[in-house]
């Protein structure tokens, strides 16, 4: 068994009985101690689980990886994915992009284009793109989280409703089996919404730990996008609910 098989299915164990000792693990798939050791510590820098002594659980539903840690994770799919991003948005046109290291990535790709203007809740997110004559760049009034430089609060949403753009550009923590985007904060999951509703097409850019991730407050569902960026293709299901509802599926 392939070590990507091997800890999706460590990932479905631990989400159905909540937690596993190595123990059982070594017995379940007949490997070394040694190996499942290092895939439950690859595991939980990824967030898909919590570790223990002894074991693991599944990850906190209530707290997010710290930001510098998620600056750093799955970096050369994210570049990908923001690449490919980059070139669904045309020169000259108006834009949403949200708070996330995702979005961060993409915004990076996009000092290439000309003429765009971007409305952001996200300062590292504006300070890359006002270094771009060319571009206009607003800034949405809130409180600012000095975890991520993330704006969020009551203003932040009703500024982004005085707006209609071309493209919203979200992230998200969790996308469960179904398709429902999950995300830890309720303040900046209503700003994503706004968003959503105040975007003619909606650009959802999540890599593959996201798939199955845990986290507490739901966003919406992945149908409700246009366009879903993404590095490893969503399982069967979910890829033919897309199809169904003419949501565009791009594996970078």
């Amino acid at each position: 068994m392939s070590q990507a098989l091997r800890q999706n299915r460590i990932h479905q164990l631990v989400k159905q009985k909540g937690y596993l000792t190595i123990d059982e693990l070594v017995a379940h798939f007949s490997v070394t101690p040694q190996t499942i050791r290092r895939d439950l510590n690859q595991m939980a820098d990824q967030g898909l689980i919590e570790r223990h002594h002894g074991g693991a659980g599944l990850a906190s539903s209530v707290e997010n990886t710290a930001y510098q840690t998620r600056k750093i994770q799955h970096l050369a799919e994210k570049k990908r994915i923001a690449e490919q991003v980059a070139r669904h948005i045309p020169d000259h046109s108006s834009l949403f992009i949200n708070i996330g290291t995702t979005n961060e990535t993409i915004a990076q790709a996009l000092l290439d284009h000309r003429g765009l203007k971007v409305v952001t809740n996200n300062l590292h997110v504006a300070a890359m793109l006002s270094a771009r004559p060319d571009f206009t760049v607003i800034i949405a009034g809130g409180e600012v989280r000095s975890r991520d430089g993330g704006i969020v609060g009551e203003a932040t949403r009703d500024f982004v409703h005085q707006f209609k753009l071309d493209y919203g550009i979200i992230g998200i923590s969790g996308i469960d089996e179904d398709g429902t985007l999950l995300d830890f904060d309720y303040q900046e999951v209503r700003i994503a919404q706004a968003i959503m509703e105040n975007s003619r097409y909606v650009y959802l850019a999540a890599d593959h730990s996201k798939y199955g991730r845990n986290a507490m407050v739901r966003l919406g569902n992945l149908t409700q996008c246009s366009a879903f960026f993404t590095d490893a293709r969503p399982a069967q299901a979910l890829t033919e609910r897309l199809h169904q509802h003419q949501v565009d599926l791009h594996v970078c």
